[in-house]
C-alpha cells in the first residue's frame, strides 16, 4: 500500500517537473520544444476537434490555430495544470468563436433538455458507470455513435472515454461546474446504449437483406 502512495507521488511529481519544463520551454518560444508538444499531442488533439465539429475540414483549420494560440501565448502557461488540459481549453474555446461568427449556437448554450444544476453525485466505489460501460460495448460502436448525440454530451464522453480526464479536469476545459460535468457524463452514457443499440440493429438487418440477394440470385 505505501509503496503504491508512493509510486502515485512520485508520478505526480514527474507530471509537475514536465509541466514546468514545458512552461519554460514556451517562455522562450522553443521551436524544438512546439515541434515535441505537436507530435505529442497531435492525434488526441485532432479527435477532440473532430468530435466536436464533426467536419475534417473544419477541425484541421482549428488544429493549425491551436498551435497558433500556443506559440503566441505560450507565457501565459505556468505549469500549473496539465499541459493538455491547457491546449484544449484553446481547442475547445476556438470552437465556440467560430461556432458564434456562424450564428450557430455555442458550446456552452447547446443545453440539454432537462438538465439542471443540482448536484449528481456518483458513488466511487468500485469501476465507474463509464468504466463498465466499455468493457461492455465495442469501442469502435461507441466512436460512431458519439457523433449522434447532443454536443454538449459528446465533447464530456469525448474527453472521458477518449482523453482519460479527470472530471475536474473536464469541468477546467469545459468552464462548467464540476455538478454539471457529473450530469452530462451519465446523461450521455444513458444516451449513448439505444443509440448503439440501433445501429447494431441496423447492421444485423443489412446482413440479412445481403443474404436474401444472394438466395434470390441462386
Amino acid at each position: 500500500m505505501r509503496t503504491s502512495i508512493a509510486l502515485t507521488a512520485e508520478a505526480a511529481k514527474q507530471v509537475e517537473r514536465e509541466n514546468a519544463a514545458i512552461a519554460r520551454g514556451l517562455k522562450r518560444q522553443d521551436p524544438e520544444l512546439l515541434d515535441q508538444l505537436i507530435e505529442t499531442y497531435q492525434h488526441r488533439l485532432m479527435r477532440y476537434l473532430m468530435f466536436l465539429t464533426g467536419k475534417r475540414e473544419v477541425a484541421e483549420d482549428l488544429f493549425q490555430e491551436v498551435w497558433i494560440r500556443v506559440l503566441r501565448r505560450g507565457s501565459q502557461y505556468n505549469g500549473k495544470a496539465r499541459f493538455d488540459t491547457w491546449i484544449f481549453t484553446i481547442a475547445r474555446n476556438l470552437v465556440i468563436d467560430l461556432s458564434r461568427k456562424r450564428t450557430m449556437a455555442s458550446l456552452d448554450e447547446m443545453r440539454e433538455g432537462g438538465e439542471d444544476e443540482r448536484p449528481f453525485e456518483i458513488v466511487q466505489d468500485g469501476p465507474s458507470p463509464l468504466e463498465q460501460f466499455e468493457a461492455r460495448e465495442n469501442a469502435s460502436e461507441v466512436a460512431k455513435v458519439l457523433h449522434t448525440l447532443e454536443p454538449a454530451y459528446r465533447e464530456v464522453l469525448t474527453l472521458r472515454f477518449h482523453e482519460e480526464m479527470s472530471l475536474e479536469e473536464i469541468a477546467t476545459v469545459t468552464h462548467a461546474p464540476l455538478s454539471t460535468v457529473k450530469s452530462r457524463l451519465y446523461r450521455g452514457l444513458a444516451a449513448l446504449k439505444p443509440e448503439i443499440l440501433k445501429l447494431r440493429s441496423g447492421v444485423r438487418n443489412g446482413r440479412k437483406s445481403d443474404a436474401d440477394m444472394v438466395e434470390v440470385r441462386s
